[in-house]
């Protein structure tokens, strides 16, 4: 989640050295058209960044355009079912985030199910997050916020981009590990989120740390904390939760899969190509500044990786007694 203008500036700086050095179409006949990303967030979240950043030297790869079409809605259902009823020939996409693994128990009604209407393509990265507070919450640091919410269970509202996503997995295990309770109020993104946190109207949230810092260098909000085992080095004058919480740990984690039967030789190719551009020191440069690390793995890694993320985000859900809204 981040500014446009760093997006366009992170992805412009990497252009000439993402590009593969010759048109891998000519290998077979994928792609015989444009294919689509489906991006099932808002735009300007961590999702969509990573989808127009690879979008570009994916293309360029390829010989085909790689075009982003966000469709949020129902905890990324919406836009999750259309790629999953999508003809699976390689030329849809659906760029996915532990949002899934988390819907595969908190939100069992959904029309589709995560590893058998879809195959796992790529990994993509990985991010932690920053807790931010409105300033007319009544605590200066941590301890006192965590102090507040113990002695007020329910008074305040934590807002989220949405049911299942990861910053709402990452309040509500903080809660359950703070022993203490707020009220989750779930947006259609995160650009709705933070609007409401910067104004007041939801006072506390977790959210992206390139996103939020400016807010918090000009004082519209609060940096209490960020959720990686360690600090962070984007806020290295910030304690990490888990200093208050030891244990805690919460981030944000974005892949690619595509409609089931897709052939593995077209998942390969893809796999393949988006490992090269993210080994590249110009994409991990880019990524940290987008407070991203880049995690390439097989296809068959990342499989076994989504499986194991289903398991321990059904216990977060469990363990903070997490319901859709």
């Amino acid at each position: 989640m981040i500014g446009r203008r760093l997006v366009l500036a992170a992805t412009g700086a990497a252009a000439g050295a993402l590009a593969a050095p010759g048109v891998l179409r000519a290998q077979g006949a994928w792609p015989s058209r444009n294919v689509r990303i489906v991006v099932p967030f808002g735009l300007g979240g961590s999702a969509d960044v990573a989808a127009r950043f690879l979008a570009e030297p994916l293309s360029k790869a390829f010989g085909q355009s790689f075009v982003v079409e966000n469709r949020p809605g129902a905890g990324a259902s919406i836009g999750t079912d259309a790629v999953a009823k999508s003809a699976p020939d390689g030329h849809t996409l659906l760029l996915m985030s532990n949002t899934h693994t988390a819907n595969e128990t908190l939100l069992p009604n959904r029309p589709y199910v995560l590893m058998r209407d879809l195959a796992p393509v790529a990994s993509i990265n990985i991010a932690h997050h920053v807790l931010a507070v409105h300033p007319s919450i009544p605590a200066t640091n941590l301890q006192e916020l965590i102090a507040l919410l113990r002695a007020n269970p329910g008074k305040y509202d934590y807002a989220s981009s949405g049911p299942g996503t990861p910053y709402h997995v990452a309040g509500a295990v903080f809660l359950a590990m703070a022993n203490a309770e707020a009220t989750h109020v779930p947006f259609r993104g995160s650009n709705e989120a933070r609007t409401a946190l910067v104004a007041g109207t939801v006072p506390i949230m977790f959210d992206a740390i390139p996103t939020m810092a400016p807010q918090i260098e000009g004082g519209s909000v609060r940096g209490f904390a960020t959720t990686g085992p360690e600090r962070s080095s984007l806020m290295p004058n910030l304690p990490a939760v888990a200093e208050a919480l030891p244990g805690y740990e919460a981030s944000i984690w974005l892949g690619f899969m595509a409609p089931a039967a897709t052939p593995l030789e077209i998942r390969q190719k893809l796999n393949t190509e988006i490992n090269r551009i993210l080994a590249l020191p110009e994409t991990r440069a880019a990524q940290l500044r987008l407070g991203a690390q880049p995690r390439t793995m097989t296809i068959e890694a990342f499989e076994a990786f989504v499986r194991a993320d289903i398991t321990k985000q059904a216990e977060f859900v469990r363990m903070a007694k997490m319901t859709p809204a």
